[in-house]
């Protein structure tokens, strides 16, 4: 009998897909969650949250340490809710990684045991319950909404991100709602040209007041890496921040690898299909060797921004539509072509199921899908691939190949390209 706040003497057997170190108690097989523990590792926990099928513990004792025990190179990497898993041996990450893959492939995908098993990958703080007007730079403390861990370096971003900014301005206050500079945004990238690192730097503000923020931009602007700066607004009472993190060269190693998957012909005459688009860039990376794309994504901002980066890198064959790829219409195949490939590339959820229905009557040769869930990843390959009566499908793809992609190591995520092509006794026709 599992009750709150007994202690349990553990053994973590794995990572499950949020990061959290799988446990089972063992006189019953009981499946125990702890937030922090790493495969291998022996510990004794309390139970803090009781389900019908699962508890969670916090661990309170370490008796023995996990596997492949490495000194993480980050200094806070203790206390950083970013990247969880520094001190497990990098090849031990990947390992782990590529068993999630195949293991959600073969129970929710019934898929046989075989995936592509080469992965990608890139080469103290005290928290004060009370009130400062001093400026903390860096991630969210675990479990907390309000506090901010100060962190002078961040090996996730370039030497120019790591600069100490020097901002005197006073911060945002989330309990009395005062204050002026909420969020400080930084965006690195590399120029494609010479390589040297570019910085967008954006201020999120709590309202508009340019004259703040005259000095410090006339000081930013001298620096020869920033190419960009702006200044979102952000009136609300929350915490939001506009955009989110990109690291070009992992783009480039994912991109190519799409590219590779897609498999376009010679001839310039083949016809995207780009789901999920968001700004474009992976329809527009095809763009030149085929005929068109057609792109939909839900966000009107994305939608615009897509055919500013067309109209930017001079591409006119590629056209970008608003749409909820959720509730599509039955004329939803009217908006275009045929297409020979479909690029779908979804947010956690995957596909919706009348949108894989769609796809299966669509019968475009070829499918890449990009995921970052490998669960229901392994669900919606399984409806592509094979009969589901509960959920009257009947697949009629064949699952070419799955690759893996480590784009953020250290982390429990995982990015998956898979390619699936209609089988041969299939006819492809509208």
């Amino acid at each position: 009998m599992i009750n709150l706040q007994r202690t349990l003497e553990l053994v973590c057997e794995s990572l499950a897909f949020n990061g959290k170190g799988m446990c089972k108690v063992a006189d019953s097989g009981f499946v125990v969650m702890c937030d922090g523990a790493l495969p291998g590792e022996r510990f004794i926990g309390r139970v803090t949250r009781k389900k019908d099928n699962y508890a969670e513990v916090k661990k309170l004792e370490v008796l023995s340490a996990h596997w492949n025990d490495v000194e993480a190179p980050c200094g806070y990497a203790s206390i950083c809710g970013g990247c969880k898993t520094q001190n497990l041996l990098y090849e031990t990450q990947v390992k782990l990684k590529n068993s999630k893959c195949m293991n959600l492939l073969l129970m929710l995908g019934s898929f046989q045991r075989k995936i592509n098993k080469k992965w990608l990958p890139l080469e103290s703080l005290q928290i004060d319950n009370g009130e400062s007007d001093e400026f903390a730079l860096g991630l969210h403390a675990p479990g907390f909404f309000d506090k901010v861990l100060n962190i002078d370096v961040c090996l996730l971003q370039s030497d120019p991100a790591n600069k100490d900014p020097e901002l005197n301005l006073s911060p945002y206050n989330v309990h009395s709602h005062q204050g002026f500079l909420t969020q400080l945004m930084l965006r690195t990238g590399r120029n494609s040209e010479n390589g040297q690192p570019e910085l967008m730097v954006n201020f999120i503000t709590s309202s508009y007041k340019p004259e703040l923020l005259k000095h410090l931009v006339e000081k930013i602007c001298d620096l020869p890496y920033v190419t960009s700066i702006m200044n979102n607004i952000n009136k609300s009472m929350g915490s939001t921040s506009v955009g989110e993190e990109e690291y070009t060269l992992f783009a480039e190693v994912l991109y190519k690898l799409i590219e590779n998957c897609a498999g376009l012909q010679r001839d310039g005459l083949e016809i995207v299909l780009d789901l999920f688009c968001a700004t474009g860039t992976i329809g527009l990376t095809l763009a030149k060797r085929v005929k068109h794309v057609y792109g939909f994504e839900l966000v009107d901002r994305a939608i615009s921004n897509a055919r500013r980066n067309a109209d930017l890198n001079g591409i006119i064959n590629a056209t970008f539509v608003k749409g909820d790829l959720n509730k599509i219409a039955d004329n939803f195949g009217e908006y275009f072509p045929k297409p020979d490939l479909v690029i779908a590339d979804p947010n956690l959820p995957g596909m919706h199921l009348k949108l894989t229905k769609f796809l299966l009557k669509l019968k475009a040769k070829r499918i890449v899908y990009i995921s970052c869930n490998p669960a229901t990843c392994a669900r919606d390959l399984d409806y592509l691939c094979h009969d589901v009566p509960e959920q009257n499908v009947r697949g009629c793809y064949h699952l070419k190949s799955v690759q893996p992609v480590d784009m953020f190591p250290h982390t429990p995520h995982i990015e998956c390209v898979c390619l699936v092509e209609l089988r041969k006794n299939v006819k492809s026709k509208r």
